[in-house]
């Protein structure tokens, strides 16, 4: 504990001072300030990727309950998103002082995981990165950490979860990220300070702790200032995954928005994206909400979308599961249909989609999951010429229906199914892909394609994964495409346009 508390000492007054802690890299290119850092550019492998895999996976998977926020309602005694956590907790595991959420830990042996098998089903799925969660805001690290003892390696699986992921991934050419929930971390347990709970019990400060009491989806509630010993303590975690692993994504969730987080924010950008330089890597680094401006990192948007095309590339994250990230008993899990149709929309407006699953505390991926993920990989077979390394068009879409807000965390469940006049656009190597986001049954008119917007005049319109030719006409109005009665894929299909010089 000596030696955590003096390297917490020197970042503290690094932060305090603004010494250079890029000073030990050569020639490092980034600061501190937003000014040297809006110097960075999103990595044209990202652009090009469109589609990652986001693994929620830790203790919260043992009780398989509600959802992956189990370790801090199962110790206040209220309904949580439809669940009685604490009740559930009791009936089936004791009172909260004598099982507490660690108890959990002994139990979650991920026996059955093998990262080489994982990695082969994202590769099928067609997933160009992933993104496991390295710590959630339970406060156990999936991996070899030196600053905290509640690690994987240590306790559990007794495995360095992340580094055998990063090892899958890179050997099977796939991109490596990782994520990080450690701030939120600083009030996440606090609920088990106002019961009779082994949240009190001095032994496991260094687990829970600081259990700050706090809502933070009560507007009015005030959110404890967060102390330079924690916030020391978020920046050694972050840059000790960096230097242990290597993430080309290191993905942020929200809370690191905090006021008084924000020279922690420059500190941990300029260190990340210089020691990718040293690497000679191109990165991502992940925010949400105002976290950091749109020309400093890759902006996020938790379950939603946005109704234009964004000038700087972005991503949406949301999970196969309806109900949670993490495994649950029960959970209702999105069709293929349904999140093809988004990732479209997404990749219309400069977007990626980053795509959550949620193993089983063995380390196994239910049937229904992985029949999911096949489902999306048998559809990027036929289409994915027109996703992976495309940009967006002159405008993302057209028809009936659109998303109406920008910007807006959770809108997919006020989302509307869409038709098959919904009609999304991207392009590439001078072509123009006109995605029908359901099978057409009529004539299909693309009004974005009529001889009067300019936009060019047709040469050729193809439809991906058929040799059929194909009937069309431009007109004053609109393209009309004739469809055709055998479509190769069940789900959405996509038209390749190809423009006159």
């Amino acid at each position: 504990m000596r030696k955590f508390r003096i390297i917490s000492i020197v970042f503290l007054l690094f932060v305090g001072v603004n010494v250079k802690l890029n000073s030990q890299i050569p020639e490092a290119p980034y600061q501190a300030n937003w000014e040297s850092l809006s110097k960075y550019k999103c990595p044209e492998w990202f652009k090009d990727a469109k589609f990652g895999i986001f693994i929620h996976w830790g203790v919260y998977s043992v009780p398989a309950f509600g959802s992956e926020w189990y370790p801090r309602w199962m110790y206040k005694d209220t309904v949580a998103w439809g669940n009685n956590y604490y009740q559930h907790h009791i009936k089936t595991y004791g009172t909260q002082d004598k099982f507490g959420y660690k108890d959990f830990i002994p139990m979650f042996k991920a026996e059955r995981f093998d990262a080489n098998k994982w990695v082969e089903l994202f590769k099928k799925a067609g997933a160009k990165y992933i993104v496991p969660v390295a710590e959630h805001h339970d406060g156990f690290a999936m991996y070899n950490t030196a600053l905290s003892r509640w690690n994987s390696v240590n306790m559990g699986p007794k495995r360095d979860i992340i580094g055998e992921l990063a090892y899958a991934s890179r050997k099977q050419g796939m991109i490596f990220g990782l994520s990080s929930h450690r701030i939120e971390h600083w009030w996440f347990m606090g609920e088990g300070t106002k019961i009779n709970s082994d949240v009190n019990d001095p032994k496991y400060a260094d687990f829970y702790g600081p259990a700050k009491v706090y809502n933070p989806f009560d507007p009015k509630a005030k959110a404890p200032t967060m102390t330079p010993e924690f916030m020391n303590d978020w920046l050694l975690r972050c840059t000790e995954l960096v230097d242990k692993y290597h993430p080309q994504v290191f993905w942020f969730d929200w809370w690191i928005e905090q006021p008084e987080l924000e020279p922690y924010r420059k500190t941990f950008a300029a260190y990340y994206y210089n020691h990718a330089k040293q690497w000679n890597k191109e990165v991502v680094l992940n925010y949400k909400h105002d976290a950091f401006p749109e020309n400093v990192a890759v902006f996020d948007i938790e379950r939603g979308s946005t109704k234009a095309t964004k000038k700087y590339p972005w991503q949406t994250d949301t999970s196969v599961g309806k109900k949670a990230w993490g495994y649950i008993d029960g959970e209702d899990n999105k069709t293929p249909d349904e999140i093809i149709d988004a990732l479209i929309d997404i990749v219309s407006k400069n977007g990626n989609l980053l795509l959550n699953i949620s193993p089983k505390a063995d380390g196994t991926i239910t049937p229904e999951q992985t029949n999911v993920l096949l489902g999306i990989g048998k559809w990027f077979d036929i289409n994915g010429e027109g996703i992976y390394g495309s940009r967006p068009w002159v405008i993302s879409g057209e028809g009936p229906t659109e998303n109406p807000e920008e910007n807006v965390q959770f809108n997919e469940y006020n989302n509307k199914p869409f038709t098959s006049k919904d009609i999304r656009f991207t392009s590439k190597d001078g072509n123009v892909y006109a995605f029908l986001l359901d099978i057409p049954k009529e004539k299909v008119s693309i009004q974005a394609l009529s001889t009067k917007t300019g936009n060019g005049l047709v040469e050729k319109v193809e439809l991906l994964g058929s040799s059929e030719t194909i009937k069309w006409n431009q007109n004053k109005k609109s393209l009309d495409i004739v469809p055709t009665k055998n479509n190769p894929s069940p789900i959405a299909i996509c038209y390749r346009i190809t423009l006159k010089k």
